[in-house]
């Protein structure tokens, strides 16, 4: 039986998406993952056998499900209310961090992959946007938008926020959300006003 302070499998996903999201995944190590983590590196390895590129894939699909679980509970009440819940996560994240925190997904996504493969990581990445996209558009066209709108909608939503995201860390201040929030407001809004 392990100990009770034995660290466990989902805490070292999510000191790995941690550890990610601040530093990039080619900036860390199996190593730096574990120690973020507070774990032995003995038991990141006995939970992820492949190694770093494993234990990676697997922080980008936690931190992935762990936003699409806050934008399906805001989408709940809503377009605009999803929309504000997404925001929400990302500029409490950064600003939390003090600017040194951003998205895995984007951080694993920007990355030259090490080697002429494309990783599972970045599919994973791949992924996560993919289901916030959809997510977004599935709830514009419940309220009536038109499916390309509703497509392309999600896809600046997405897009946005994720760029928004990194120009708070570059510039330490959380106006670029804050500015980005107010205008995709207003273009979900309008979308939305047709529909009405």
């Amino acid at each position: 039986m392990a100990k009770p302070s034995a660290p466990s499998r989902e805490r070292i996903v999510a000191g790995a998406a941690d550890l990610i999201s601040r530093r990039g995944l080619n900036a860390t190590s199996i190593r730096d993952l574990a120690k973020h983590a507070g774990a032995p590196l003995g038991s990141t390895y006995h939970y992820f056998p492949q190694g770093k590129g494993q234990l990676a894939t697997e922080a980008v699909r936690y931190a992935g499900e762990a936003v699409t679980g806050v934008l399906r509970r805001g989408l709940d009440a809503g377009p605009v209310a999803g929309l504000r819940a997404f925001l929400a996560l990302w500029r409490g994240i950064v600003v939390d961090s003090g600017f040194r925190a951003g998205c895995p997904v984007l951080a694993v996504s920007v990355e030259e992959p090490q080697a002429d493969e494309v990783p599972p990581a970045l599919l994973a990445a791949a992924e996560a946007f993919q289901d916030w996209e959809r997510l977004l558009a599935d709830s514009l066209r419940g309220q009536g938008v038109d499916a390309d709108r509703a497509e392309g909608l999600a896809a600046l939503v997405v897009a946005s926020v994720e760029g928004a995201t990194a120009m708070c860390r570059a510039k330490r201040d959380a106006h670029p959300l804050d500015q980005v929030a107010q205008q995709l407001e207003t273009l979900i809004e309008a979308a939305l006003a047709p529909a009405a």
